[in-house]
């Protein structure tokens, strides 16, 4: 496709365009020289039972629990008499929105209805933080259940690095994560970079003080210190189970708020800023950029390579994202930022709260979940 979709680089520290990949960002390790043992495979599920099969598997090999935090579609029950049949240590429990975890600020922006997230998917996240503390856990890995083909060697590895690192994430090798936005760019011919996340990644339990705000891109922000960027390692692989993007255009104005405020951010990261530099005048550059490179997007589509159903679908997503963003202001930025650093302060403030020495079961009545199962074989 045309060079011109592709971002040049900006001003040291004032970048306000998007950048196509924050990989040197990363430290890429590919045979790390020590292993260690993961003490918990925690994954947030709303799919059928069946999507945990390759979960349950993992644990087996790596001969830890495996907790599984359920809502929608996922069920404790299920999963229990599926661990049963797999030999699988579990923790399973039914998630609800009554939990027992601070209220943030950062939740309650935007005030407009619309920007409303309706999954749990970052709730599901810190309570699997607010569990490990409790349970005295020191290395813990999350993994969604559209992850595949991940290796235990890798895992242990990956929580070997973490006497070096502060988070560790493994390689995707699969399905590109990115929003839709980003989608659309490598749709187009840009050579759009992944990054690690949630999906797969270990934790050091002890040294986390961070938490996974309601917000999409909610593990960037996970890995994102007060000013900038956690020492974080990649290695190993893991395979993303593909998904349709494009699929409708609720997804793209859900996205929109948390890609704007992620991409934004990591690009002052980039460029050796730091989260203090995105003032009302940067974001207010970015979001000019933003429109101006999805303009340049909705231009490139009718001569991308794609079917014309699929052309039609990424023009109506890429609409949906000019019509959310409509609402994002650069005051709107700076406020969620504000908002996010005094909820870090909430969170750390609530899990040195937290009780030792309880079992499972009890750790997560304590967080106001009652409908938990645990097995050990």
């Amino acid at each position: 496709m045309t060079a011109s979709l592709a971002p040049a680089a900006g001003p040291p520290v004032r970048a306000t365009r998007h950048h196509t990949s924050h990989t040197r960002l990363l430290r890429y390790v590919d045979q790390p020289a020590t292993s260690a043992r993961l003490d918990a495979i925690i994954v947030p599920t709303g799919r059928p039972t069946v999507y945990l099969t390759f979960a349950l598997q993992l644990a087996r090999q790596l001969d830890c629990p495996l907790v599984a935090l359920c809502s929608l579609r996922a069920s404790a029950d299920r999963t229990l008499r599926a661990a049963q049949r797999a030999g699988v240590q579990l923790i399973a429990t039914e998630v609800h929105d009554r939990v027992r975890l601070p209220a943030f600020a950062t939740s309650a922006l935007p005030e407009e209805p619309r920007f409303r997230r309706k999954g749990d998917l970052s709730l599901k996240r810190n309570i699997g933080l607010a569990l490990s503390r409790m349970q005295g856990w020191e290395r813990v890995a999350f993994l969604d259940d559209d992850i595949r083909s991940v290796r235990p060697a890798d895992m242990r590895a990956a929580a070997g690095l973490l006497d070096e690192f502060n988070m560790v994430g493994l390689g995707n090798t699969g399905f590109p994560d990115n929003s839709v936005v980003c989608h659309a760019l490598r749709a187009v011919g840009v050579d759009q970079k992944t990054f690690v996340g949630g999906g797969a990644m270990v934790v050091p339990v002890r040294r986390t003080t961070s938490f996974f705000p309601d917000i999409y891109n909610e593990d960037w922000f996970f890995l994102l210190g007060e000013k900038r960027l956690s020492q974080i390692a990649v290695t190993g692989q893991m395979y993303q189970e593909p998904y349709d993007p494009f699929r409708t255009t609720e997804r793209a104005r859900a996205e929109e708020f948390g890609d704007c405020l992620a991409e934004g951010i990591y690009a002052l990261l980039d460029e050796g800023g730091s989260v203090e530099d995105a003032d009302k005048e940067f974001w207010a550059a970015f979001l000019a950029d933003r429109r101006a490179m999805v303009d340049r997007i909705i231009a490139a589509i009718p001569h991308s390579d794609r079917s014309a159903e699929e052309k039609r679908r990424m023009d109506e997503a890429m609409r949906a994202s000019h019509g959310r963003r409509q609402f994002i202001t650069p005051e709107l930025c700076v406020r969620y930022l504000e908002a996010l650093a005094a909820d870090r302060g909430v969170w750390r403030a609530r899990i040195k709260q937290l009780p030792k020495g309880l079992d499972p079961a009890r750790s997560l009545s304590h967080l106001g979940l009652n409908a938990t199962h645990v097995y050990e074989p």
